[in-house]
């Protein structure tokens, strides 16, 4: 390998090999130390066999002691002997691929548990065996290409399109989990978590952050308020004579205990030959240098418990309101059928959820999709700039490899930059996330920037500063049939 000091692209590009290699080998190993958490459950199901008396015991046994050895909390103990477990007995492909180091243990974990409803339809007898060794199969065809946040969104649409209408049943049953719970997690601090349907958590924390940046955008526009003791300061001072002789105001103690002839800047200010400078006594308020998730935080505190936001905190918050973007069958919509909508970035969607929200909507577009499921057209009901309805159902997230922030949340870039010739077309325009859109902003050194050229069909290739290339496919929607 090259020396440390070197610069050149060689160098680069061989310590990206080596940390992808590293990623495998890591990946391989916790293949391994998954293998050794399943023939420990072995161990545990003779141990219950000799002892069935004592099941619960020795599981709790059994946790706690690879918790502690692996310094780990006790939950994620849990998880990874389950894992390990269903990986194990239910997903031989799956786990081959773990083994190889094709996949890693986030990849893993988003299979196995999204995977839930296909086992559970097969052992009720709803699907064929066989239905499990294909959604091993569709989800490594996922897994094997893309990051564990995409491949959530992918399998969970592929398990419940395979398990047909356990979704319906399996969110009718998660609905009575709701919950809000609050653990310490020192320095004055405490994690509030609520567990809640998904459409209506991905809205509150968009409502909470265009709240944010509606209050970060306007913090300086906030003028100073003078205390009731400045009202009879100044040149448009207001005396106790200005009042009518019916004003309740003209019993403030504060207002008639000023006088005429009182100095207008009172011991506020001291002077010097040239100069003045304000009485130190003076309170200041701070600037306001809160950043976004700061005031997400003040903003859910203070709609919980006050019911509306700080008057101080901003302006026109009331005009914000929550942004979903749900896809949904025509004949779901009108009740011909219980197949499951998608809330568009995260999964399948509750078909009686969608069509609450789609009598709730303003805007409405309609969506034709190809064979293989991909957006090839699309056409309003409702008004609007018919390309952005296009590319926001198009995309539906941010399309740098691996990132899954909404569109509503991205810009929209000419792929091929606009400054240089790059039409505004449908087939070179495509959402990116703030950060990754300055990837390839062309202000930025050749040697530190990204490019990226959008093929036929709506892909994205990435070419990194290295040479790289890494394609984006564009995203495809389940097809329930």
């Amino acid at each position: 390998m090259t020396s440390p000091t070197d610069n050149s692209i060689e160098h680069r590009q061989a310590l990206l090999d080596a940390w992808v290699e590293k990623r495998r080998q890591i990946s391989v190993l916790e293949a391994e130390s998954s293998g050794l958490l399943a023939d420990r459950m072995r161990v545990l199901d003779d141990d219950v066999r000799e002892h069935p008396h004592h099941r619960e015991a020795i599981h709790r046994s059994m946790i706690a002691e690879y918790a502690a050895a692996g310094r780990i909390a006790k939950g994620s103990a849990e998880y990874a002997f389950s894992d390990a477990c269903l990986l194990d007995s239910d997903h031989p492909a799956v786990r081959e691929s773990f083994r190889r180091g094709g996949i890693s243990a986030g990849h893993v974990r988003e299979i196995v548990r999204a995977g839930m409803i296909v086992r559970l339809a097969v052992r009720k007898g709803r699907v064929d065996a066989e239905t499990l060794s294909l959604y091993d199969a569709a989800a490594l065809e996922v897994a094997e290409h893309d990051s564990p946040g995409r491949t959530r969104a992918m399998v969970r649409q592929i398990a419940a399109s395979l398990a047909g209408e356990t979704l319906v049943e399996r969110h009718r049953r998660a609905r009575s989990e709701r919950a809000v719970t609050m653990r310490s997690v020192d320095d004055g601090l405490a994690l509030l978590q609520v567990l809640l349907p998904e459409h209506l958590a991905a809205a509150i924390l968009d409502r909470l952050t265009r709240l944010g940046q509606q209050v970060i955008a306007t913090r300086d526009d906030q003028h100073p308020v003078l205390s009731p003791d400045a009202l009879d300061l100044g040149v448009d001072a207001v005396f106790v004579h200005d009042l009518a002789p019916d004003d309740p105001l003209r019993d403030d103690p504060a207002l008639n205990d000023h006088h005429i002839d009182r100095d207008p800047l009172g011991g506020h200010v001291v002077f010097g030959d040239d100069t003045f400078t304000t009485d130190p006594c003076i309170e200041h308020v701070p600037a306001d240098e809160r950043t976004l998730d700061e005031v997400r935080a003040d903003l859910l505190t203070d709609l919980l418990l006050a019911g509306d936001p700080s008057a101080t905190r901003g302006t026109g918050l009331d005009s914000i309101q929550a942004r979903v973007q749900v896809t949904v069958a025509a004949s779901t919509l009108a009740g011909d059928d219980e197949r499951p909508a998608e809330l568009d970035g995260f999964g399948p969607l509750h078909p009686d959820v969608a069509r609450d929200l789609a009598a709730r909507a303003a805007i409405w577009a309609r969506l034709l999709l190809g064979h293989d499921g991909t957006v090839t057209s699309t056409n309003a009901y409702s008004p609007t700039e018919a390309m952005r309805r296009h590319l926001r159902a198009r995309d539906q997230h941010c399309r740098f490899p691996g990132c899954r922030m909404p569109v509503h949340r991205c810009q929209i870039d000419h792929n091929h930059d606009h400054a240089r010739g790059g039409p505004t077309s449908n087939d070179n325009l495509a959402h990116l996330c703030v950060g990754h859109h300055a990837l390839k902003h062309p202000e930025i050194d050749d040697r530190y920037r990204w490019t990226a050229r959008q093929l036929p069909g709506g892909d994205i290739e990435w070419t990194s500063p290295l040479g790289r290339v890494y394609n984006d496919a564009v995203p495809r929607r389940v097809m329930f049939v």
